[in-house]
Formats: C-alpha cells, sequence, structure tokens
C-alpha cells in the first residue's frame, strides 16, 4: 500500500452507495472480508492487512484483541446505530472513536414497529390463512382492532422513537414516552406525554414499542413483574435488542392471557433456535433482525458510514454521529 493511502476495511456486504463514496477518494484504499467470520479469522484478517486505519462492522464483534490487530486504527464505525457487538472502553482506551450510521435507518425501524403494531392489531397473519383455507366463516370468531384513540407507550425516544411518535400521532393515537436521558419538555414538544415511573405507565398502554439501546441498565428491563402491569389486551412491540424483554416471562405472559400479543424482530440469541416457545403461539409474530435493513436503508446506512469514517480520517469527525465523544477532547 502507497504510505500516502489509508486503508479502510469494511464487510462484502457494504452497500454500493458506501463503496461509491470511497472510490472517489484517490487517498483511500478499500478492503473487505465476509461478515460472517469467526473471531479469530477476522483478528487474522486484520493482522494481515499490515495497516487498517479505519474498520465497518455490520454484526462482528470488535473488542481489545480486534483494535490491537488493527496497526494504525483511527476510527471503527457501525453500519446501523446499535453497538452492544462493540467494546467501547477498550477503544475509548486508545482514543479511536465509535460512530454509528445516525438517522440513517431510523426511518426504516420506526416503520417497521408500527407494522408489527398493526400485522398484530389487524390479526393480518390470521386473516391472510383464513382466505388461504377458505375459512370465511371465522372470520367473526376474533375481530381485530384500530389504533385510533389507542395509547401507545414509547420506551426510548432516540432517533427511532421520535420518528415512531411522529408516525403514531399521525394515526391519532395519545403517545407516552419514557426516556429518563430526554427532557420532559422535548417529549411535550413533539406532541407526547413524559412518564418518569415506567412500571406506572404501563398499565395506561395499549401498545407498548420498545427503542432504548442495549446496556446494562435496559437487559432484562421487561421482565415477568412489567408484563404483568400491562394491560391484557395490550400488544408488545420490539425492535430494538434481544434480552431487554425476558423471552420465557414474554412467552408466560403470551399464553397465560396477561399479554393479548407480542412481536419481536430481535432475540435473546440471534438466530433464535427454531425450537424457542415464542414461535409457536399464535399471537406472536417474528422478523430475523430486519427492521432497519431494507433496500433504502442498506443504501443510506453505507454511506453514511463511508463518511463517518472519512471525516475521522480528515481531522474533522462528525460529532454527532460518535458515540464516544470524549475522545475527541
Amino acid at each position: 500500500m502507497a504510505t500516502n493511502k489509508k486503508r479502510l476495511l469494511v464487510p462484502d456486504i457494504f452497500g454500493m452507495a458506501g463503496l461509491d463514496v470511497l472510490k472517489r477518494r484517490d487517498d483511500i484504499e478499500v478492503a473487505t472480508f465476509p461478515g460472517t467470520m469467526r473471531a479469530a479469522d477476522f483478528q487474522a484478517r486484520l493482522r494481515d492487512l499490515g495497516e487498517v486505519n479505519g474498520v465497518a462492522l455490520g454484526g462482528t464483534p470488535f473488542g481489545p484483541a480486534e483494535r490491537d490487530a488493527a496497526k494504525g486504527l483511527q476510527v471503527v464505525a457501525r453500519i446501523g446505530v446499535g453497538y452492544d457487538a462493540v467494546d467501547v472502553p477498550a477503544l475509548t482506551a486508545k482514543k479511536i472513536p465509535l460512530m454509528v450510521a445516525g438517522t440513517a435507518n431510523s426511518a426504516s425501524v420506526a416503520e417497521h414497529a408500527i407494522f408489527m403494531m398493526m400485522n398484530l392489531a389487524k390479526r393480518a397473519v390470521h386473516f391472510h390463512t383464513m382466505v388461504q383455507e377458505s375459512r370465511w366463516g371465522d372470520r367473526m370468531v376474533q375481530l381485530p382492532a384500530d389504533l385510533l384513540g389507542k395509547t401507545l407507550l414509547i420506551v426510548g425516544f432516540g432517533r427511532i422513537g421520535t420518528r415512531t411518535a411522529k408516525r403514531a400521532l399521525a394515526m391519532e393515537m395519545p403517545v407516552l414516552v419514557y426516556d429518563p436521558y430526554v427532557k420532559a419538555d422535548a417529549i411535550r414538544a413533539a406532541g407526547c406525554e413524559p412518564v418518569t415511573d415506567l412500571d406506572a405507565a404501563l398499565p395506561r398502554a395499549d401498545f407498548i414499542t420498545i427503542h432504548c439501546p442495549k446496556t446494562p441498565e435496559t437487559v432484562g428491563m421487561i421482565d415477568a413483574r412489567q408484563l404483568a402491569a400491562m394491560k391484557p389486551s395490550a400488544i408488545l412491540v420490539s425492535t430494538a435488542r434481544g434480552g431487554i424483554i425476558v423471552e420465557k416471562a414474554l412467552h408466560a405472559a403470551l399464553t397465560g392471557g396477561k399479554l393479548a400479543a407480542a412481536g419481536l424482530d430481535v432475540f435473546e440469541q440471534e438466530p433464535t433456535p427454531k425450537d424457542n416457545p415464542l414461535l409457536t403461539l399464535p399471537n406472536f409474530v417474528s422478523s430475523p433482525h430486519m427492521a432497519g435493513v431494507t433496500t433504502e436503508a442498506v443504501m443510506r446506512m453505507a454511506e453514511a458510514t463511508a463518511l463517518n469514517m472519512l471525516s475521522v480520517l480528515d481531522g474533522k469527525p462528525n460529532r454527532d454521529n460518535v458515540i464516544n465523544k470524549e475522545v475527541l477532547g
């Protein structure tokens, strides 16, 4: 590699929009790696390249071993917004910024949350099956429900939660917001009602959607006690991260008449095992961690990730997208 060039390592699934951004730069060299690489193989790939100034990550974990294998590392960027697979303190210790893709997929995830809510409320899967099986006589056994006038509780009011709120308000749903890190005035300004006690807010909600990051504080946040506080007619959706909702407790609530329905895009273990008992329930829908992965979002995330890495290499980091801002000085 010419000494005047910087090398960026990106997964082989990196969107063309991001590659186009990088290819326009004569001072950038792009290397790739399979996104499904084992940890040991990924570390070997980093070492074999000799120098890696920036790394873009899909779902690949990144910790001290990967950091130390990448000589000359200046930036790590997630092709998305979640970063629970990245050891942030390990990067911070070496003053390496971790960047996320900003708002690139937030609208996509918000749409998916609304889609899951509507899918369950409108009994989409059940009705489709009835038509397939010519069971029209069963259509009145359990009627679908409207979202109109129903109260939505949003847990987490960041890039995705705020956009979910806009879509819910457009459907004439009162919106409650629980987020201890967002000022009440900002929540009110968005047309929503701030709540400071999650347990007290749960019985008020007809729909609950989870949009907070996965942290030690939020792991297991929705357990048996919180599920018991919800209305038996409530619908719970999560497009955040697996482990925030305790799946065993969710199964018990769905089978015990304590919760009407639930939808998960994320699971405690991914891929979730085929024998996960949730998958057998008629009042449960799922998707394979795809809420933020649409045709358009893939392009936006790749472009944002490329620009994030270049901003650091150019000495002008996009602060809005840096997680560990303390490394910027």
